[in-house]
């Protein structure tokens, strides 16, 4: 199976292991991995921002850039949905939109092709310590996939889960979201680590560097003891 690496901004400039993590648990189950090398921001920043006009140029470039790949995956279940948003930003453009559509149906978050293409639970990994995860906004509310990050983690030998307690809250990242409204964005991610801490977790868990980015750096900033790490550096851990 050939699958083309979809590897995002934050993961490409701040998280580079997550996509070296996922190359390698792909290939371990069969896949061809390629990295189209003209991929670019999927304008996610901007398209939320109001700038749709803007926007349409960086979706065409994209879709040009993964004209032949098989399957697109990426570490970034928002990303993945701004993927998908593609066939909206081109409603009143049926040619463009038509190739949105092929776009949006060969596109996957890393975790959702493992479990729904691949029909992969169990990837041999393992990690000896308390765990808990955080279920980004984007990936559960636009893009749908709620069930495959927990079936992946339920085989990881030695981890002890817990679940996170108001999981469904967000973390205050929400892109610029973050920038623009900085007193609660704090206040959001303060709650969100209170939270973490009452389950006793060593680790937290996510499939966002998004988020993850923003929650372990307010974590750093309080001088807390708790790694935070990506769904794809747990799952390629022996």
């Amino acid at each position: 199976m050939k699958v083309s690496l979809f590897i995002t901004c934050l993961a490409d400039v701040f998280y580079p292991g997550v996509g070296k993590d996922v190359v390698e648990i792909l290939e371990r189950n069969g896949c061809e991995v390629d990295f189209p090398v003209n991929q670019t921001c999927c304008g996610q920043p901007a398209y939320n921002s109001g700038y749709h006009k803007e926007t349409i140029d960086v979706a065409k470039h994209m879709i040009e850039t993964f004209h032949h790949s098989d399957y697109v995956v990426t570490p970034s279940g928002s990303c993945a949905a701004m993927i998908h948003e593609y066939v909206n930003l081109f409603k009143k453009d049926k040619s463009w939109k038509e190739r949105a559509i092929q776009f949006k149906n060969k596109t996957y978050e890393f975790t959702q092709f493992l479990v729904d293409v691949l029909k992969i639970e169990d990837v041999g990994a393992s990690l000896p310590r308390k765990a808990t995860y955080h279920t980004s906004c984007h990936m559960t509310r636009l893009l749908g996939v709620k069930d495959a990050p927990m079936k992946l983690l339920e085989h990881v030998k030695d981890l002890e889960f817990t679940s996170l307690p108001n999981k469904e809250l967000c973390c205050g990242f929400g892109g610029t979201f973050s920038v623009k409204m900085v007193p609660i964005s704090e206040q959001m991610v303060n709650e969100k680590i209170e939270h973490i801490e009452e389950t006793g977790a060593e680790v937290l868990i996510g499939a966002d560097c998004g988020c993850l980015m923003n929650i372990g750096g307010r974590i750093d900033r309080q001088g807390k003891p708790i790694k935070v790490m990506h769904i794809a550096q747990v799952l390629n851990s022996r």
